[in-house]
């Protein structure tokens, strides 16, 4: 299998595909409502990148090293049919995993059956708080805490497990919702990822002060219930693993912010017009869609792909400064987290 790697020697492992700029949610860390507005104008659909268009892309970075895409948006599940993709990168030889990332609002027990059906094998759910108040003021529509559990209870029953829970932490806002979201899927097959508010994109007005660190969310679920570390599940693994000392499950914490892990970042994105980012807070992408509409070869495009990554020295997170959280980074919500 040909393996690229970039100037630190990171190889690519995981590609993030974004289907649609588009989300019903407004959430303040990621789509603010005062930017993103009614009258804001999103990709035309001609711009948005075919299904046959992903497939014939994510062979061509299987064939790089790739072993796992995500399936991200903006809201994925807003794509009209994601289910005829699902099927497609199913049948892609050498694919290993295969997930999603929705906030759970269009994921009805139908859905989450096709999607099973058409070959998904694992499901990641946003959700910042069980408070209906507290949600309700990070999703910025008036989005109901029920319905989204009510979506986790779908995935699970249509077997799209193990289930992870993500949670965004903005100090302020939703860090007294760590506990509750800790002890209600504790002892579940789900698994909360507990997520420091990060600078991604140039809209949501970050700043330090609003970051709850890793180990403030780490020590304040160990108080109620003893956790140990554990084991990655593989190289580039972006949350730290803990688990209960009593069985009850486990937790993962993701540390961009205090605890970089640049050093083995594994992922490449593909946006929704089809631009590649090599790093969640990329300032500028690479056009792959005007080479995939413009008859370009599959080899043409591997290397293309290839040149990108070998040339690759993103070190956003463990550079950070004042300069770099201030340059117009691309949002969020054209790439996924």
């Amino acid at each position: 299998m040909f393996q690229v790697t970039d100037t630190f020697g990171r190889a690519m492992h995981d590609l993030r595909v974004s289907v649609t700029d588009r989300c019903n949610f407004r959430c303040v860390y990621c789509m603010p409502k005062e930017v993103f507005g009614s009258d804001y104008q999103f990709l035309p659909r001609k711009d948005i990148m075919t299904y046959e268009e992903i497939t014939r892309i994510v062979r061509v970075f299987v064939s790089c090293g790739v072993k796992k895409v995500r399936l991200t948006g903006g809201e994925p599940l807003l794509r009209r049919e994601i289910e005829r993709l699902v099927e497609m990168l199913a049948d892609v030889p050498g694919l290993d995993d295969l997930t999603l990332t929705t906030n759970g609002s269009p994921l009805t027990k139908e859905k989450a059956g096709a999607l099973q059906r058409a070959g998904l094998r694992r499901l990641t759910v946003s959700l910042d708080s069980l408070d209906d108040a507290v949600f309700q003021a990070m999703n910025d529509v008036s989005f109901p805490v029920a319905r989204v559990l009510k979506a986790i209870d779908h995935a699970a029953a249509a077997g799209l497990s193990p289930i992870k829970i993500n949670m965004v932490v903005k100090r302020g806002l939703n860090e007294d919702s760590i506990l509750p979201m800790a002890r209600y899927f504790r002892g579940t097959d789900h698994i909360v990822r507990f997520i420091e508010y990060m600078d991604v994109g140039a809209s949501n007005g970050w700043k330090l002060d609003d970051v709850v660190p890793a180990t403030e969310i780490v020590d304040m679920i160990n108080a109620e219930y003893p956790i140990e570390p554990i084991d990655c599940n593989y190289q580039g693994e972006v949350a730290q693993r803990w688990r209960y000392g009593d069985g009850g499950g486990e937790i993962g914490v993701i540390s961009s912010v205090t605890q970089p892990f640049c050093g083995s970042c594994s992922r490449i994105r593909l946006s929704a017009e089809g631009s590649l980012y090599a790093c969640l807070f990329a300032t500028n992408g690479h056009d792959l869609r005007g080479l995939v509409r413009g008859g370009a070869s599959d080899e043409e495009i591997k290397q293309f792909v290839s040149s990108i990554w070998l040339r690759r020295s993103d070190r956003y997170s463990a550079l950070r400064t004042a300069e770099t959280v201030a340059l117009p980074k691309i949002e969020m919500s054209y790439i996924g987290g």
